[in-house]
């Protein structure tokens, strides 16, 4: 696995990457800075157990690498003074997190002296970044009680729904998406609340949920949402005009970009394409694709705010943002020729060799 660390800036170029083991609460960790060209380096910190792996470590080396390098280019197109950095800890959450633990955590990344700025991801909580602040000054996503800028999901619904603004803009002329058959895939923290805009905007809403807890809290708020049985047959309801994938990564692949019925792809979940082939069938298929880390940005540009001392007006009037940045991104797309994804790629790294 070391020669991940040290491949072409495209594939790798790390700056550092740290691994951290503490024996007494059973941390095993793994800390990746890919970038600190525009600031410190900021991601967050996911809880994983990587269970179905033959060899975990290498399988939460490998996701922190390419969640930090991912961190890098989100950070850049969101406009944020930040490189891009993202933790794993391995275990399984529900068993393993203890108070210890995060603690000891929060010790690895103080170490850094700033380099690597922390928060929630997959597996990590707001309460969580409250413990790990004990033991780290470089912690964001902590609770309003804690001086911190609570759940980030709010800015994060917010803007994926400015990126779908974008996407209908550039396609249809208008930013207005009343009228507009959107179908959202999956409903949690982030999805129920791009939900809760769409409704507002005069949108036809259908969800699907692998919870059927989660779908009924949104058919209790919106009852004319369109509930539907999974994803498979969410994605083939005639007449999409956009599928929003809001659950796990890889939502876009060869079995399902061939039977997608929407002309716009804007949705939350990172990691959207199965590979990256998949951008330019999508191109191929006339699908315009609103790329997951500008839209879904919204929660960085949170917890980024945090470290200025948070001001909700002040987060949400960048996440605004997003939306001239997804059609700068739709525009460069037509003038070279490329699918969205590239141009986004050549935006961020223009603005990190500009920081370097």
């Amino acid at each position: 696995m070391l020669d991940i660390l040290f491949r072409s800036e495209t594939e790798g170029g790390h700056e550092q990457v740290v691994l951290c083991q503490d024996r007494d609460s059973g941390l095993r960790a793994v800390i990746a800075i890919h970038s600190t060209a525009l600031g410190p380096a900021l991601g967050g910190t996911r809880f994983h157990a990587y269970s179905g792996e033959s060899r975990p470590e290498a399988a939460a080396l490998r996701d922190a690498l390419n969640l930090a390098r991912g961190m890098s280019y989100k950070n850049a197109l969101a406009g944020l003074a930040h490189g891009g950095g993202k933790a794993v800890i391995i275990g399984d959450p529900a068993q393993d997190k203890s108070e210890e633990l995060l603690l000891a955590y929060g010790r690895f990344v103080d170490s850094l002296g700033g380099r690597y700025v922390t928060a929630c991801d997959v597996g990590t909580y707001v309460g969580d970044m409250d413990v790990v602040a004990r033991t780290c000054r470089w912690t964001t996503g902590r609770s309003p009680e804690n001086g911190g800028a609570g759940d980030s999901s709010v800015l994060t619904a917010f803007g994926v729904f400015q990126g779908m603004r974008a996407a209908s803009e550039y396609r249809w002329g208008t930013a207005d998406l009343a009228g507009r058959r959107v179908a959202v895939a999956g409903v949690g923290k982030v999805g129920h609340l791009l939900v809760d805009h769409l409704v507002e905007a005069g949108a036809e809403v259908f969800v699907t949920d692998v919870r059927p807890e989660a779908v009924e809290r949104v058919r209790t708020a919106h009852p004319d949402v369109v509930a539907v049985s999974d994803a498979e047959e969410l994605i083939r309801v005639p007449d999409l005009d956009v599928y929003a994938p809001c659950a796990l990564g890889g939502a876009l692949s060869d079995t399902t970009v061939p039977v997608l019925t929407a002309s716009v792809v804007c949705g939350a979940a990172n990691n959207q394409l199965a590979h990256p082939g998949i951008g330019k069938d999508l191109a191929a298929r006339g699908v315009l694709y609103a790329p997951d880390y500008v839209v879904n940005s919204g929660g960085v540009i949170q917890v980024a705010d945090e470290l200025r001392g948070f001001d909700f007006a002040r987060a949400k009037k960048q996440a605004t943002r997003i939306h001239d940045t997804t059609l700068e991104i739709f525009r460069l797309a037509e003038r070279e020729d490329v699918p969205p994804v590239t141009a986004a790629d050549r935006i961020a790294e223009q603005r990190m060799a500009a920081g370097r």
